[in-house]
């Protein structure tokens, strides 16, 4: 029998994330057919954040959108915000650093970046960034 996990990104991203980095996030979110052909997919074997069939309350939600963080004298200050809430089973925990290596060293601030949590457990482990690299998660 399979484990099953909540498995949440929230986190705002730089302006300047290469375009490489956003079009595989749009590829793993099923926003787009194909993913960028530099991707390694030994660690990017196939979308590994469609939507769709979760046992979660309020289902699978992913969103990536480039929106207005600050307005100033100098101009407009913009951020990518890359929200993903999903259902995943044990064996998709194999991809969650090459997930996390993807998006960490463009996370705009440091801190809370989302959380991995058993869907029978309370306790969640967080996923915190900082310098351009993450805290490891325990499984």
């Amino acid at each position: 029998m399979s484990d099953h996990y909540e498995v949440v990104f929230s986190s705002f991203l730089r302006d300047d994330t290469p375009a490489s980095v956003l079009a595989a996030l749009r590829w793993h979110m099923g926003m787009d057919d194909e993913g960028p052909e530099d991707l390694a997919r030994d660690d990017h074997p196939y979308p590994l954040l469609l939507p769709g069939g979760s046992r979660l309350p309020g289902g699978d939600i992913v969103s990536l959108r480039r929106s207005v963080q600050e307005l100033t004298s100098s101009g407009t200050r913009y951020e990518w915000e890359l929200f993903v809430r999903i259902y995943w089973v044990d064996d998709l925990t194999l991809y969650l650093g090459a997930l996390l290596e993807l998006i960490a060293p463009h996370v705009a601030g440091r801190g809370y970046g989302g959380y991995i949590r058993d869907v029978h457990d309370t306790e969640v482990k967080a996923f915190t960034f900082h310098d351009g690299t993450y805290d490891p998660v325990e499984i």
